[in-house]
Order: structure tokens, then sequence, then C-alpha cells
């Protein structure tokens, strides 16, 4: 309904700040404090350091790039065992005439 009217609140300063801010301004800070403290526990967790943030970022890039090729040679290393007793046991079936799906 395009001609309805809505009575909006007086006007004021704290009118714009709480619409700015989203809320009450002590609300809004009680809620940023809080979503700062899990925010914070979460990069202390992955290892950054609010110190010195520059090398906490360094050193955790660092870390996945290496994690990341330890990865592939846990994988590699798991492969070449389970193959060190499937392939034998694939083999000795084909050659010795295992019955095959017709």
């Amino acid at each position: 309904m395009p001609n309805d009217v809505r009575d909006l609140p007086a006007g004021g300063q704290s009118d714009g700040l709480y619409r700015f801010l989203g809320g009450s301004p002590l609300s809004v800070a009680f809620r940023l404090i809080l979503l700062s403290i899990l925010v914070g526990v979460v990069l202390a967790a992955i290892g950054l350091d609010p110190w010195n943030i520059l090398h906490s970022i360094r050193r955790l890039f660092q870390s996945l790039w290496d994690f990341g090729f330890d990865a592939i040679n846990w994988a590699w290393r798991y492969f070449l065992l389970g193959a060190v007793i499937v392939i034998p046991i694939w083999f000795l079936s084909r050659l010795f005439g295992a019955p095959r799906g017709r």
C-alpha cells in the first residue's frame, strides 16, 4: 500500500545513534566484547599472537603449507602400505583364474 503512512518515533540525536549502532550503546558494547573474546579464542587456537600479528600470520601460512605436504606424504605412505597387500592379492586372483563376473 503505497499511500500508507507510518508513524516514526520523535527524532533526536540518540535515535540516530541507536539506528547507527543497531541497538543501545551498552548492549552493542557488550555484544562486541563477547564477540571479540570468541574471535580471540579462535585466533589463539590457530596460533595467532596479538602482539606480533604479522609474524603470527606468516607462521600460520607456513605451518599450513608444511601440513599440506605432510598430508600428501601421509596419504602416500598409507597408499603404499595398502598396496603391499592389495596388489599381490589382486594379481594372484587374476593369475589363478578367480571366477570373473560374466
